[in-house]
C-alpha cells in the first residue's frame, strides 16, 4: 500500500534523515527491503502480533491527517534474538499504541525496520541498540574439559560430540566472504544483478542452504551416529558420512547436499556437492548448485573447548573460491527454545501481494 503526502505531516511523520549502514542491518537482505538512508517515525494502534521466524513482525493502524488510517508492518529479529534481548510475546500485544523509529521500506512501502520503540508504558527499548550484538555474539565458553557431553560410536582422536554454541565470535552472514571484491564471473554478475530481495528462500521459510546454516549463530550439536555424524541446529539437520561412501547415482540435488567427512589429526574435513542453487549469504550472493562444491574444515583447538571453522566455496559463478569463517565453543546443555515458534511466512506473502508480485512464489 503506497504512502500518501498527507501521511508525511500527521500522526504517521517521516522524519528523513541520514543513517551509516551497518552489519547488523544487512542481516536477511535487509539492503534489499529497507533504505537505511530513509528514516521514519511511525506510531498507531498494533492490530496483530506475529512472534515468529524468520522475523518478529508487528502489524500497526496508523491515522493519517486526513483521518484516514494506513496499515503498516513494523519488522525486527528473529525470534532467538529478540528472547535474548528480553522481549516475548507479551512486550507489544495487539491494542497498544505504539511509537516505532526506524529505516523505512524501498519501494514507497508502508514498512519499517525497528531500530527503537516507545513501548504502550512510555518506556523506550532499543532492539539495534548496544545490547543488540550481544544477543548475536559472544567471546564466553560455558563450559569445562571434567564434563563429557556426547556419545561417541567411534574411536576417534578428537571427539566433537555434543553442544557447541556458534555465537561464539560470531558475525553476520552477509558481505563476510573474502576476497573483495566479489570476484565475479560474468554468469555470476549477471545472476547477481538479477536478484530481488524477494528471491530469498529464508523469507518464505524454505531452508536457506548450506552455506547460510554454517554461518548461523545457534546452538550446534553434534552425534557420532557411527557410519556418519548428525549435526542438528534449530534450523534443519545435516548427515556427513565418515565411511568413504560415494554419493548414489540418483541422488537429486538438495539445500544441504552430500557430504563426505575425513579426520586429518585435529581437523573434520568435509566436502559437499549435490546442491541446490540457492544465495550463499543475506545479501544475495548467488550459488550455482550444480557446480558448487563445498570444503570445510572443523579445526578443534587443544583445549578442545573451542572450534575454528571454514567454508571455501569453489562455484562456477566466482573467479576464485570464497571463504567464510565462524567459531564455536563447547556448550554445557542444549537451548531447546532457541529455535522460537517455527517459521511464518505470512509477512512474505502478504508483502508479494501488496506489490504485486505473487508469481514470484513460482516463477523462483
Amino acid at each position: 500500500m503506497p504512502k500518501n503526502n498527507t501521511a508525511l505531516t500527521g500522526l504517521a511523520a517521516i522524519a528523513l534523515s541520514m543513517c551509516v549502514v551497518t552489519l547488523a542491518h544487512a542481516h536477511h537482505g535487509f539492503a534489499f527491503e529497507f533504505d537505511p538512508e530513509q528514516q521514519g517515525t511511525v506510531a498507531g494502534v498494533v492490530t496483530d502480533v506475529r512472534f515468529t521466524n524468520p522475523h518478529v513482525v508487528y502489524m500497526i493502524d496508523v491515522e493519517t491527517a486526513d483521518r484516514t488510517t494506513e496499515e503498516w508492518l513494523l519488522r525486527t529479529h528473529n525470534v532467538g534474538v529478540m528472547r535474548r534481548l528480553g522481549w516475548d510475546t507479551q512486550t507489544i500485544k495487539v491494542g497498544d499504541r505504539i511509537e516505532a523509529s526506524g529505516s523505512l521500506g524501498r519501494g514507497d512501502t508502508n514498512k519499517l525496520s525497528i531500530d527503537s520503540v516507545v513501548l504502550a508504558d512510555g518506556s523506550l527499548r532499543m532492539p539495534r541498540g548496544g545490547e543488540y550484538s550481544d544477543a548475536y555474539t559472544t567471546d564466553e565458553v560455558n563450559a569445562d574439559l571434567e564434563t563429557f557431553y556426547g556419545v561417541t560410536a567411534n574411536d576417534y582422536a578428537v571427539d566433537i560430540t555434543g553442544p557447541w554454541n556458534n555465537r561464539y565470535k560470531f558475525q553476520l552472514t552477509v558481505d563476510d566472504l573474502e576476497p573483495k571484491p566479489t570476484p565475479f564471473t560474468a554468469a555470476g554478475r549477471a545472476v547477481f544483478e538479477a536478484t530481488e530481495n524477494w528471491h530469498d528462500p529464508a523469507k518464505s521459510c524454505k531452508n536457506g542452504g548450506l552455506p547460510r546454516w554454517f554461518g548461523m549463530p545457534v546452538t550446534l550439536e553434534i552425534l557420532d551416529a557411527g557410519g556418519h555424524y548428525l549435526m542438528v541446529n534449530s534450523s534443519a539437520t545435516r548427515r556427513i558420512w565418515m565411511d568413504g561412501r560415494e554419493p548414489p547415482e540418483e541422488l537429486l540435488p538438495s539445500p544441504m547436499g552430500f557430504s563426505l567427512g575425513r579426520w586429518e589429526g585435529n581437523v573434520l574435513v568435509i566436502e559437499t556437492t549435490h546442491l541446490l542453487p540457492g544465495w550463499l549469504d543475506g545479501s544475495g550472493l548467488p550459488m550455482s548448485g550444480e557446480g558448487t562444491r563445498l570444503v570445510e574444515t572443523y579445526i578443534v583447538s587443544e583445549d578442545r573447548l573451542t572450534m575454528e571453522r571454514k567454508m571455501t566455496i569453489h562455484d562456477p559463478y566466482y573467479t576464485e573460491p570464497l571463504v567464510r569463517t565462524r567459531g564455536s565453543a563447547r556448550q554445557d546443555g542444549l537451548e531447546l527454545a532457541q529455535g522460537g515458534s517455527g517459521c511464518d511466512p505470512t509477512s512474505y506473502l502478504q508483502d508479494l501481494w501488496q506489490q504485486d508480485r505473487i508469481e514470484t512464489l513460482w516463477t523462483n
